[in-house]
């Protein structure tokens, strides 16, 4: 059985990837789970860039009993047109790391507030990377594109999903079913494209 350490703290995001990834023969740590525990400094300009940055950073100071674990990290965000992309990648610290989400919410609302359904366009990204045993790297990107609500709707889900709606403005990412949004996410597409090449490389 391999081992994959996901650079993440976020509970739900683990509880995603150990869902989406489950068919493959890997134990899924968390840093945590690892007893790896630093500071990084996300300064790249992509979603790519800075998966790639964590991906490294946590590669670099493994423990020993996991020098031969594989390690992945992902950046996903949330790009709204209207606001010339931001959130973007600085989604997760947009109006500060320990501002909840519904504040954060509220104000892609009222930012948007006079902006008609048509020009609502938004989409969540995911960049997944891994860094192998040997030190190359795999990099995978996933989209799904939709439009800003108005207000919050659905209890499933978390960080922007309550707000984040299918184009058709149907329903919100937050009230889809766990499985059903793992079949549509940005982070589910990244997810299955990174599992189609770790596949590769276990085999």
């Amino acid at each position: 059985m391999h081992t994959i350490i996901f650079a993440t703290g976020n509970k739900d995001k683990l509880a995603e990837i150990r869902e989406i990834m489950s068919s493959l023969p890997v134990t899924i740590l968390s840093m945590a789970d690892a007893g790896i525990s630093c500071d990084i400094e996300e300064n790249g300009k992509t979603f790519t860039e800075n998966a790639l940055i964590k991906a490294r950073a946590i590669a670099a100071v493994l423990p020993d009993r996991y020098r031969s674990a594989i390690v992945m990290a992902d950046d996903s965000g949330l790009e709204v047109d209207a606001m010339d992309k931001l959130p973007g990648v600085y989604s997760a610290r947009w109006m500060g790391h320990d501002t909840s989400y519904r504040i954060k919410n509220a104000k892609i609302i009222e930012n948007l507030k006079d902006v008609p359904v048509p020009e609502r366009t938004a989409r969540f990204v995911c960049a997944m990377a891994a860094v192998l045993p040997d030190g190359r790297t795999l990099s995978t990107r996933g989209v799904i594109e939709g439009k800003i609500g108005y207000e919050e709707r659905g209890t499933n889900g978390f960080g922007y999903d309550p707000i984040f709606m299918l184009p058709d403005m149907s329903c919100s990412t937050a009230e889809l079913l766990p499985e059903e949004k793992n079949k549509i996410s940005h982070r589910g597409k990244a997810l299955r494209e990174m599992e189609r090449l770790l596949r590769n490389e276990l085999d």
